[in-house]
């Protein structure tokens, strides 16, 4: 029998494509019920659980991530950018930043010239690259990765700020044969949080290569695509009426959810309900049935399916979210069923959609099953609708031992809105979470929104103590084991010195750290960058002043940009990919590629730090 948390793993991964070669597969046969008027396109395969669905007649265009990258210029550097690039990338750079208002006093940006711009070794060219994920809608965000520009002279992008970037789909150019921009990108730079500031040339940290978190914009919504297998106006009618009985149109949708004029192709918009999460949006289209008035007879047979070979768990799952609340009656006395695979497929199911029935069992395993069972129940818990039984259930995870298990029930009651989390805003910078938990804990976010967690109430700096920090720009010291802290801080060598006394307690540091004094917020503070501030709490930490642990979440932005590279490079490959890979800092999964036009090897670097 295999684990629990082993099935729990293949069932919560992104959906698998469907199988081309199999003993069970059932192949559609080009001749069955086509007239003179239609045209096999091509040939779909489908196990037979999956008989009836939208994918047993339609495979799904857009359905891919899609790599996005550009040139861009980083402003707000101290000497440390460069005034070298190629030729070619200078005159696109010229004609971007004029098309752009630079040098022009009708825009607010007429005080300096484009040249002069490029000429400033206070500014670098830069490479942006991004992943935006299947179906992203209008105004969605993504993080991306930016680094020097090959053929520049560029010497470190910390303190750098992007400029906004267009971002094209393809290979990197600057000729008149461009993609049509997706996104843009713009936004201060994160260089890794743990290098010391300004000390380039002092260790081997990589300063060349940083990244902006949610500093991508998506233009447009992301087309998605049905292309029918077989060239039919009643069949595709079938499949658009199936789609829009599941997924009706919702208030502020500018369109049906499928739609379209040929027996070929329909054109599928995400509604506004999973502009969140239009993968699984994807998933359930697929696994749609064609037979929407008879949810409950399609259950039932999903069910006997499933029983007779339990190998199905995964597509009986989606078939049972995709069929919508009508199979929950169904699918509710296998909550308890003896076989794993059955009842975790119908917990599953039960908790997307969102059954109250569904939340004991699944609180019962994020307390007691397997840790790799109790990440994945907690995760389910999250995204189901107001039940205090949850948050009663999950709070007591809050002193897990294992900090996996701490930090995936944080994220829960946090994105469940649980009062027992407290957020506070930090200038527009970052968020400062306070957690109670009885095992202290610090937890920094390198991806999505910039976020520090802190676990256990009233963590305090260890005193006395003595801090020498960045070249002595920083200095705190508390000579008493009960004394508040002193803190000189000095921006820059040639600006004035700041003196403050803060409060130990590690969240009011925080604060202090990032919060820019000003006549309207008085509050002292010293306004660091987010990367700063988490660099400030490492020095603290690593100098034994935190008896917390220190963790941070393992950047995955590169890994989705190589994951999403290897994507295009593969001509066949299952529709849905397991979860982003963990990438190790010294492999190369992009070719190494000198012509300054294309998308150089990524940078090797001391820039991430697992979780």
């Amino acid at each position: 029998m295999r684990p629990l948390h082993a099935i729990l793993a293949a069932l919560l991964l992104p959906a698998v494509g469907l199988p081309t070669a199999c003993d069970m597969v059932e192949r559609a046969d080009p001749e069955k019920g086509a007239s003179s008027l239609e045209r096999r396109n091509f040939e779909i395969d489908v196990q037979p659980i999956m008989r009836g669905t939208v994918a047993s007649e339609a495979a799904i265009a857009g359905e891919n991530p899609t790599i996005v990258r550009g040139y861009g210029l980083v402003v707000g550097l101290r000497g440390t950018g460069s005034r070298l690039m190629p030729a070619q990338v200078r005159s696109w750079m010229l004609q971007e930043m004029a098309r752009r208002g630079v040098g022009n006093p009708a825009t607010g940006y007429g005080d300096i010239s484009p040249e002069r711009l490029l000429d400033s070794e206070n500014t670098a060219v830069v490479v942006v690259e991004g992943v935006i994920p299947p179906g992203a809608v209008s105004d969605s965000r993504f993080d991306v990765r930016v680094y020097s520009a090959p053929g520049t002279g560029t010497t470190s992008l910390e303190g750098g700020t992007l400029y906004t970037t267009d971002l094209r789909p393809g290979d990197i150019s600057v000729g008149p044969k461009q993609a049509t921009s997706l996104a843009k990108a713009r936004g201060q730079i994160f260089i890794n949080p743990f290098a010391e500031p300004n000390a380039r040339k002092k260790d081997t940290v990589d300063r060349l290569t940083g990244r902006i978190m949610d500093g991508g914009i998506v233009d447009e919504d992301m087309p998605l695509k049905l292309r029918m297998a077989v060239r039919s106006h009643v069949r595709a009618i079938a499949v658009r009426d199936a789609i829009n009985s599941r997924f009706p149109r919702e208030p502020g949708q500018s369109d049906e959810t499928a739609h379209g004029k040929s027996g070929e192709e329909i054109v599928i918009t995400v509604p506004p309900s999973h502009h969140e999460d239009p993968q699984r949006f994807v998933d359930l289209v697929k696994h749609s049935s064609l037979r929407p008035e008879a949810v409950e007879a399609t259950a039932l047979s999903v069910r006997r399916a499933l029983l007779a070979n339990p190998g199905f768990t995964k597509e009986a799952t989606l078939r049972w979210q995709a069929l919508g609340p009508k199979s929950i009656p169904v699918i509710q006395d296998l909550y308890d069923y003896p076989e794993e695979g059955p009842r975790l497929a119908a917990l599953i199911a039960g908790a997307k959609l969102d059954d109250a029935s569904v939340a004991p069992h699944l609180v019962g395993i994020a307390n007691d099953g397997t840790v790799e069972a109790k990440l994945a129940c907690i995760k389910l818990l999250s995204e189901m609708g107001p039940n205090p039984t949850i948050e009663m259930g999950l709070r007591p995870l809050l002193d897990a031992e294992d900090v996996d298990i701490r930090l995936a029930t944080f994220e829960a009651l946090e994105e469940r809105s649980d009062p027992i989390v407290a957020a506070y805003d930090i200038d527009d910078k970052f968020i400062l979470n306070m957690v109670p938990s009885d095992r202290p804990l610090i937890y920094v976010a390198q991806t999505g929104r910039p976020r520090i967690v802190i676990f256990g109430d009233g963590q305090q700096v260890q005193r006395p103590m003595f801090l020498e920090a960045w070249s002595n720009r920083l200095l705190m010291k508390a000579d008493t084991e009960d004394g508040r802290l002193e803190v000189f801080y000095r921006e820059a060598s040639d600006l004035p010195a700041q003196i403050d006394e803060v409060s130990p307690e590690v969240g009011q540091l925080v604060a202090y750290f990032g919060h820019r004094t000003t006549i309207e917020a008085p509050a002292p503070g010293i306004g660091l960058t987010y990367g700063e501030t988490i660099g400030a709490l490492h020095q603290l930490w690593r100098e034994g002043y935190l008896s917390s642990d220190f963790k941070a979440e393992q950047d995955r932005v590169l890994a989705a940009i190589i994951r999403a590279q290897k994507t295009e490079e593969t001509p066949e490959r299952a529709e849905f990919d397991a979860d982003l890979p963990v990438v190790d800092e010294d492999e190369d999964g992009i070719p190494d590629d000198p012509i300054p036009n294309r998308l150089e090897a990524p940078r090797k670097g001391g820039d991430t730090v697992p979780r």
